[in-house]
């Protein structure tokens, strides 16, 4: 009888042996069978700001990267990034992840989305928000602030690209120059000091205003 049991137990433990490795068998083959075709098992429609782009959804592996791929560290842990995504390695594989607050990156998702909080631009692309920082572009918290998709009119300043800059140059260059106006008037616009008497407060936009078009007439703009 006990040779009976024995017999049983190991059959029982082949048996599930077999069905749990067919199970991560047909797994791993859906993912790489995916990748093989260009697309991920499960995915997500990004509508957020009018994106609109398609991102496979995080917690996901993959078993290869794209052949396009960058490599960055961050704080002893390396992210692997293409395409607006972002994985981190795990074993052999490597899982979709979103990037850590905090990480430079000198380069923006080939699919972005430009949005505004004050005079300070943003960009948006599969739920990460980048903001302009030196030679590239750092991971920040989404913004709590009042969002908007139009480029402000800075109090009524209107700014025409005599070089024919691009939208991203000219999101960039208005960012340097409100960081430059800033750091020249020691007013922030999108900040206004509470306890300042209004007519302080009028004098330091107008200083603002100044130094502000005189960055970027230096860079190929006309304001008015």
């Amino acid at each position: 009888m006990l040779h009976i049991n024995v017999i049983k137990q190991s059959l029982f433990f082949k048996l599930a042996y077999t069905l749990l490795s067919g199970i991560l068998f047909l797994g791993f083959s859906h993912v790489a069978y995916a990748e093989r075709h260009g697309r991920s098992y499960k995915s997500h429609n990004d509508t957020r700001y009018n994106h609109n782009h398609s991102y496979p959804a995080r917690g996901q592996f993959i078993s290869r990267l794209p052949h396009n791929h960058r490599s960055l560290d961050y704080r002893g842990s390396r992210y692997f990034y293409s395409g607006g995504i972002w994985y981190r390695p795990h074993r052999s594989l490597f899982t979709i992840v979103a990037p850590p607050i905090g990480l430079f990156v000198p380069f923006l998702p080939p699919f972005f989305t430009t949005i505004w909080v004050g005079n300070v631009p943003y960009y948006y692309a599969n739920e990460v928000y980048y903001t302009h920082r030196r030679d590239g572009y750092v991971v920040v918290d989404p913004p709590d602030s009042n969002v908007s998709q139009a480029p402000p009119s800075t109090d009524k300043m209107f700014i025409y690209p005599r070089l024919g800059q691009n939208e991203q140059k000219q999101a960039d260059d208005r960012y340097e120059c409100h960081s430059w106006a800033v750091s020249q008037t020691n007013f922030d616009p999108t900040q206004p000091p509470v306890h300042m008497p209004g007519t302080d407060i009028s004098q330091k936009r107008a200083d603002y205003q100044r130094a502000m078009a005189a960055c970027l007439d230096g860079r190929g703009y006309t304001v008015k």
